[in-house]
């Protein structure tokens, strides 16, 4: 089983710690107060409804314990797992109250990144025999990203920038407003630093050629183009350039798209439209 290195609880505490706010509102949970004796404890079992790949586990731990830090849980199909349905994932064992305090936030969680997780592994797995990476991108759940990102790792994929700052993404707006190719390549090398990988983006074979010819980029995406002319593409750069596929990707598409040669298919699918997993807490 493939060990995924987990982000620091820290990192993650604040984002966790705002959903279970939202969840407990001004007073608690007046259900649980109301009908669960303080004295009573239970060993509560996460499970599979149905097969996937796991995530969320390292996040659901931290909910439970932001709850009641003297809650005993032990996970057993570590993030990046796949699952059967009736497997448990994690057992949470102590208070009643304080498990059924936590129980939506965690699942809430969990079954959304193990959808993100399982998606991901699908379209990995439409690339075997292939170099073809899958990767995500910015197209996430506002204030869930670093999660969701993580997600898509537990499922075989790779990331995309993590935010705005973390490379220079040229887009056609881009383009558009700085007066093309040419003049927005030019700029990017006269202020870039050298530490910033650049990407852009074309969506015709003539603006690949005019990237080639000015230079200064590292990546190039090629938007929505069909399978031939991306094979073109891969001709024409030979090398040259990392290039990665976008636009329209979905899943019956991927297997196709990797046999050009690409170096990456990235789809935003994979955050923005992902089914949640079918998880369950049963006492």
């Amino acid at each position: 089983m493939t060990q995924f290195a987990t982000l620091p609880d820290l990192i993650l505490e604040p984002m966790i710690r705002n959903a279970l706010l939202e969840d407990l509102g001004q007073y608690g949970d007046v259900t649980t107060r109301a009908v669960i004796p303080a004295h009573v404890t239970y060993n509560a079992r996460l499970n599979a409804r149905e097969t996937g790949v796991v995530s969320g586990m390292q996040v659901a731990a931290i909910a439970f314990r932001l709850v009641d830090p003297t809650l005993e849980i032990v996970t057993h199909l570590p993030d990046g797992s796949p699952c059967n349905p009736g497997d448990t994932l994690m057992e949470i064992r102590g208070a009643a109250s304080s498990i059924l305090s936590g129980e939506r936030v965690a699942l809430n969680f969990a079954g959304r990144l193990s959808g993100i997780a399982t998606m991901t592994a699908g379209f990995v797995a439409e690339t075997k025999g292939t170099q073809t990476r899958i990767t995500c991108t910015r197209k996430t759940t506002p204030g869930l990203r670093i999660v969701e990102k993580q997600a898509v790792v537990h499922g075989g994929g790779f990331n995309h920038r993590i935010s705005l700052s973390d490379a220079i993404l040229i887009k056609d707006n881009h383009i558009a407003a700085a007066g093309g190719i040419r003049a927005v390549l030019e700029a990017t090398k006269a202020s870039a630093s050298h530490m910033v990988r650049v990407e852009i983006e074309v969506d015709t074979l003539t603006q690949l050629q005019e990237v080639l010819d000015t230079g200064g980029a590292d990546v190039c995406l090629l938007d929505n183009m069909d399978t031939p002319t991306l094979r073109k593409a891969v001709d024409m750069v030979n090398g040259r350039l990392v290039l990665e596929a976008s636009g329209n990707m979905r899943l019956d598409r991927i297997a196709e798209v990797a046999t050009t040669g690409v170096d990456y298919i990235s789809s935003g699918a994979l955050t923005h439209s992902v089914r949640t997993l079918d998880l369950g807490l049963d006492f």
